[in-house]
């Protein structure tokens, strides 16, 4: 089945064409431009939006734009192409990416999300509690990386790919495709914005 898998949570948006574990191509932008990008694929693989079996989603966390962005784009795609759609969690595309590694995503406000107990979490990084050696991956790790190497973490360099939840995890770990509907965001808290008064 040729899997098309976007993640749009973090400010780098990837994407991914994906055929039977195979990846086709892949692209590096911003969530504005991630239909764009499903369309550069699909055309550079030689293949039209008919070849497309599945749509699949990062659901976050992350930024509350980037994750509306790129969910309208999938339950879009699905309802245009008649196909299923998963969701698969930032957090652990990043892990999937980097096996080993500790995901962190910067989530503003000074905190970083992050797994804890398996479900997504906004902390402090001073609050992290890191075992010595601890590869931590993404942007928050990136944005943090003086504090999380003086607790004695390892982050690759700012450059690193292992800072992108890549797309082609996303596909590789998806699973119980259906209605576009029933894929959600994984917010973990309230957006930055607020109802205006009456």
């Amino acid at each position: 089945m040729v899997i098309l898998a976007f993640d749009t949570a973090t400010p780098v948006a990837t994407s991914a064409l994906v055929r039977d574990g195979e990846v086709l191509g892949e692209r590096a932008s911003r969530a504005s431009t991630v239909l764009a990008d499903a369309h550069a694929l699909l055309t550079e693989a030689g293949l039209g939006p008919e070849d497309v079996g599945g749509v699949v989603a990062g659901t976050g966390p992350g930024s509350f734009t980037g994750l509306r962005i790129g969910l309208a784009a999938a339950r879009g795609l699905a309802f245009a192409l008649g196909v299923p759609v998963a969701g698969v969690s930032t957090l652990q595309a990043l892990a999937a990416g980097a096996p080993g590694a500790f995901p962190v995503i910067d989530a503003q406000r000074r905190e970083v999300f992050v797994l804890r107990g398996g479900a997504a979490a906004a902390i402090r990084p001073g609050e992290l509690e890191l075992e010595p050696g601890t590869l931590c991956v993404g942007d928050g790790a990136v944005r943090y990386r003086s504090l999380l190497e003086e607790r004695g973490a390892v982050v690759p360099p700012d450059e690193d790919a292992r800072h992108l939840p890549r797309a082609r995890f996303h596909a590789a770990l998806a699973r119980d495709f259906g209605p576009a509907e029933l894929v959600d965001p994984i917010y973990v808290r309230a957006p930055d914005a607020k109802p205006a008064a009456a």
